[in-house]
């Protein structure tokens, strides 16, 4: 058997969302499967509710060392014990993670605002009516990389009233409106104008990962990768609404770092343990 899928079935919910792939048909998406992650001793009758965790590309979680990781860290005693829903992207991967409401310059992300209100209207609320997970805001997280990074900076920021928290890895933060210039390609930059246009900061903690070696171009030629650069200006962009650095946002920088699920791996324990920590811990 693969070993990257024999460890996902360790600890899983015995009821994954297969028989309810009609919702993502019934918006016109593509049908897929939920995969829930259960903690170590995972009790259906404590008092507490469990946090509970959105992950995006859910099909690359084994890549991710998730439940490994998670595993390792409960037992630590450096997390609480978290409930991760994963969500695969379908073939519309390009559609379904852009920015809602706003279309990318090759007219991309037609299919976001549906796929975002469908985590909200449907996988959240299965969730919540088949596992014992918390129903608040400040509780409830979603992450990604790249463009699902993207995604769950947009589904966090449009509702904060849902997620309270969202971590963005190698985020495609280069996301814009006009590719005609240099110029343009900076000043339309899709998030970038949607933290700016914000009239009321939302309440919200955001985590930001990016690597050294995420990509090669630099627009600008100011010697810095877009990667880096897009998300340092967004950070700064974020301050400047009144977001404080090291608490309501954080960014975590991987020296030799790359635009894959290694590097994923290497940072998610420390996403985890911001997101996440141990009460005692706080």
């Amino acid at each position: 058997m693969n070993p990257l899928r024999n460890w996902w079935r360790r600890r899983v919910a015995d009821k994954t969302w297969t028989e309810r792939s009609e919702p993502f048909a019934a918006r016109g998406l593509q049908p897929r499967a939920l995969t829930v992650y259960l903690p170590p001793g995972y009790d259906m009758t404590r008092a507490q509710p469990y946090p509970l965790l959105l992950a995006l590309d859910g099909q690359t979680m084994p890549q991710w060392r998730l439940a490994e990781t998670l595993d390792e860290l409960v037992a630590a005693g450096a997390i609480e014990p978290v409930v991760v829903a994963a969500v695969p992207a379908s073939s519309d991967r390009m559609d379904e993670y852009g920015t809602a409401g706003t279309l990318d310059h090759a007219g991309r992300g037609r299919k976001a605002e549906t796929f975002q209100q469908l985590l909200v209207d449907e996988v959240l609320p299965w969730v919540r009516g088949n596992h014992h997970v918390a129903a608040d805001a400040a509780q409830t997280g979603i992450f990604g990389a790249s463009l699902g990074g993207l995604c769950a900076l947009d589904s966090a920021w449009r509702r904060p009233q849902v997620f309270g928290l969202a971590g963005v890895f190698s985020g495609s933060l280069w996301w814009r409106a006009d590719d005609s210039s240099v110029a343009a390609k900076q000043a339309s930059r899709i998030a970038h104008r949607l933290v700016r246009e914000t009239a009321v900061k939302p309440s919200l903690r955001l985590w930001f990962e990016a690597g050294t070696r995420d990509e090669t171009e630099d627009r600008d030629g100011n010697g810095v990768i877009d990667a880096i650069q897009d998300t340092t200006e967004l950070i700064d962009e974020l301050a400047a609404k009144g977001f404080v650095r090291g608490r309501d946002v954080v960014y975590h920088e991987i020296e030799g770092g790359e635009h894959h699920e290694a590097t994923w791996a290497r940072a998610l324990p420390e996403f985890l343990r911001w997101a996440f920590p141990r009460r005692g811990n706080l």
